[in-house]
């Protein structure tokens, strides 16, 4: 089945990669809250029809409605919101290096809030995480100067994602990942739809083609398309295989600001894509599995 992966996994690099390059030109004449509203509510319809097509229920049990409500916060407001906002004001490469620092946001937040305990395998992925940050601040100490919220707000988006994580996962939400997200997504375009009606005053206008298509095309192609082309491959490889195809996403993300935009692309930069993909491998290497009796009975025949 790997060779049927393999495709799959370029698509998902490529489509999440380039994606970040593609921000500033969203949100050139509508703000990001309303980019990112619109986007969401038109991936999570997409994700829902294909889950429907697929014969899969939409349903969500009513008791896991709360913990999904709070991950929907912590990881699609936070994580689209800063993200966005931190591509816009460093070098999108360095926003996406910065955000896809969950995985180690994760084991420290699972070890603070679960008590799982890390071990040195993540300690020195922490380690080279922190490297990785440091390498990036170094040749931008200027930049960030003058704009500290960009490099605070793309380790928030990171953290937002990790914490979201975490908390489903302490939820155990049983649903179809394709549903689980197509919900979370509508949930998050809740508030980021108000701020946007806020922000715009209630005032409505037809943006230029040129933003239209953009954001057509990260509706369709990152958030959706991307999306299915994820669970696809988490369903033809193991979990933690799949995982690892993420660490190429903040490589391409680099590699594709330095094309579109001229952004920096020297030694720092290039030693801090090195840590940052070493410390998301260590952090997404296959782990021992749980003991039976820890994983929650689904589908269980009374």
């Amino acid at each position: 089945m790997t060779h049927k992966a393999l495709p799959l996994v370029l698509v998902l690099t490529l489509v999440w990669g380039t994606n970040w390059a593609l921000f500033p030109f969203a949100v050139q004449e509508v703000s990001v809250w309303t980019f990112r509203s619109v986007s969401m509510v038109l991936a999570a319809a997409g994700l829902l029809a294909f889950a429907r097509l697929r014969g899969q229920s939409l349903r969500i049990p009513r008791a896991k409605w709360p913990a999904l409500a709070a991950a929907s916060v912590l990881y699609f407001v936070v994580w689209n919101v800063a993200s966005t906002y931190s591509a816009l004001l460093i070098p999108s490469g360095q926003a996406a290096i910065l955000g896809f620092t969950m995985p180690v946001w994760t084991v420290l937040i699972a070890w603070l809030l679960l008590g799982d305990r890390p071990s040195p395998r993540m300690w020195l992925a922490v380690v080279l995480a922190a490297l990785a940050v440091l390498l990036l601040a170094i040749p931008a100490r200027e930049a960030y100067r003058d704009a500290p919220a960009g490099f605070v707000l793309g380790v928030a988006a990171g953290l937002g994602w990790a914490a979201g994580t975490v908390v489903l996962k302490r939820a155990a939400v049983s649903a179809p990942a394709l549903v689980l997200t197509a919900w979370q997504l509508l949930v998050a375009a809740v508030p980021i739809g108000l701020v946007a009606l806020w922000v715009g005053h209630g005032q409505w206008f037809v943006p230029s083609w040129t933003s239209v298509l953009v954001i057509g095309y990260i509706t369709l192609v990152p958030l959706a398309i991307g999306n299915a082309a994820w669970f696809a491959v988490v369903g033809l490889l193991p979990a933690t295989v799949a995982g690892l195809s993420a660490v190429l996403v903040p490589i391409v993300a680099m590699v594709t600001g330095a094309i579109v935009h001229a952004e920096p692309l020297g030694p720092f930069q290039l030693g801090a894509m090195l840590c940052s993909g070493s410390a998301l491998f260590l952090a997404l290497a296959k782990a021992k599995p749980r003991p039976a009796q820890d994983v929650p009975a689904r589908n269980k025949a009374p």
